[in-house]
């Protein structure tokens, strides 16, 4: 009796860490107005001035950065000062990605003053609060 094997294609999983270390928030020195995220040529969202940010001693922190292998729990020298940066492990052979670090900030609501944490974004957004839903404008 002849068994039939079926084989499926099994897309690459996609193995994500984030990183412990953050590039620093950096604002616009034309209008003042919070940059994007990250090292490198960043465009301002709200005066579209080209700015060049470099932070060398986050590049060095993240060269250094000891991170654990998702899959085997090694843990390794990253070794790279960029992010995101692809590594693979050298007892396992996994290969992930490590992402930069996303801050938040805390802001107060104006009407009940909670404190919101806030993933900052360049320009300005409404948002409500969860606690009282007020209305209001964060401006980054």
């Amino acid at each position: 009796m002849d068994e039939e094997v079926i084989v499926e294609d099994v897309e690459d999983v996609s193995l994500d860490v984030e990183s412990k270390i953050s590039p620093p928030l950096i604002n616009c020195p034309n209008c003042d107005g919070l940059l994007p995220l990250g090292l490198g040529e960043k465009t301002c969202k709200l005066c579209d001035a080209v700015v060049r940010v470099d932070h060398e001693s986050t590049r060095q922190e993240w060269k250094d950065e000891r991170i654990s292998c998702p899959s085997c729990s090694k843990v390794l020298v990253c070794g790279v000062d960029t992010r995101p940066a692809k590594i693979a492990c050298s007892s396992c052979d996994t290969q992930f990605t490590i992402n930069p670090k996303i801050v938040k900030v805390e802001i107060a609501c104006p009407a009940c003053e909670r404190r919101l944490r806030l993933r900052p974004r360049p320009g300005s957004r409404a948002i409500n609060c969860p606690a009282c839903d007020e209305g209001f404008k964060v401006t980054f």
